[in-house]
């Protein structure tokens, strides 16, 4: 059985559709499954089961990319296409069902959104696949016996981004009250982003600096070993949330109605404001240390 899965060129977009394809290989175990997504997100597939190969789709003038697709596509049989992108490529294929989001903003959870193309209610949760060797570096990178708490205080636009020196007084806080704690800083490659970051680390030196230049599936895998990620609305968050531990989102500029993240110990706090609109300087330090404190706990008491 062949399968065709397009998904997002946006990492956090291309998370929340990994429970979908989690629940396509368990109804398909041995179907081979061929993944379009866009160059930031090719990584999130590299240890997916069935997975026979990742079409990467760069972005080209007048939308060539689609034509690009196509033509990798068209001399084979599908016997099945997700198309979460609402194009027309599909239907110039050879397809036996097609299953095609329609494109555009619409209220409710993105992941609901998709969960609803094949009629899931409640929606699958996202989820990650690492490799062996990506998880015995992430164990040598975070040594066992600390409890890590990962920050994320970048975002791919200002506006969605915390001041760095709240991501600090919230951790210096959590450290208070919980001894042991220490902080991995996470953040994705290139200048922008870690000038983004620096503020954090330069201000908690013994800070782990993963340094950006992880893969995403390296990333996740280092994420699964923290006990808790706090973090601005982005693919990071997202990719906590999948990971399967405690993630607090910060919502002020985007709308935690469609974006929070979604997983078993996933949680959002919004600014005060317009939904989509309140300045990120809105959210305090001591309501996102509480937040923080009580999703902790939370997760330590069921642990139990």
């Amino acid at each position: 059985m062949q399968i065709l899965f397009i998904t997002s060129t946006r990492l956090g977009d291309a998370v929340l559709s990994t429970g979908l394809l989690d629940e396509l290989l368990r109804r398909y175990p041995r179907a081979d499954f061929t993944i379009a997504c866009g160059p930031v997100a090719a990584g999130l597939f590299a240890h997916m089961p069935c997975r026979v190969r990742t079409l990467v789709m760069v972005k080209r003038p007048h939308n060539r990319h689609w034509l690009d697709l196509w033509r990798a596509c068209r001399g084979r049989k599908w016997d099945l296409c997700v198309d979460l992108r609402g194009s027309v490529v599909s239907y110039f294929l050879r397809v036996g069902r097609r299953h095609v989001m329609r494109g555009g903003r619409r209220p409710g959870l993105r992941v609901a959104h998709i969960g609803r193309l094949l009629d899931l209610d409640p929606p699958p949760l996202p989820v990650t696949w690492t490799s062996a060797a990506e998880r015995a570096r992430a164990e040598h990178m975070l040594a066992a016996g600390t409890d890590w708490v990962a920050l994320g205080p970048t975002a791919n636009w200002d506006g969605k981004i915390w001041p760095a020196e709240r991501f600090v007084a919230v951790f210096n806080a959590l450290r208070a009250a919980n001894p042991g704690l220490r902080a991995v800083v996470l953040y994705g490659p290139g200048e922008a982003e870690r000038a983004r970051a620096a503020p954090v680390l330069a201000r908690l030196p013994d800070a782990l600096d993963t340094g950006g230049n992880l893969s995403v599936s390296q990333v996740a895998a280092v994420l699964a070993r923290c006990a808790l990620f706090i973090g601005n609305d982005s693919g990071l968050m997202h990719l906590a949330g999948a990971s399967g531990i405690p993630t607090l989102g910060l919502f002020g500029r985007s709308r935690a109605s469609e974006y929070a993240p979604s997983g078993p110990w996933a949680r959002a706090i919004v600014a005060p404001g317009p939904p989509g609109e309140a300045p990120m300087e809105g959210l305090g330090v001591d309501e996102v240390t509480r937040a923080a404190c009580e999703l902790l706990r939370e997760w330590r008491d069921a642990a139990r």
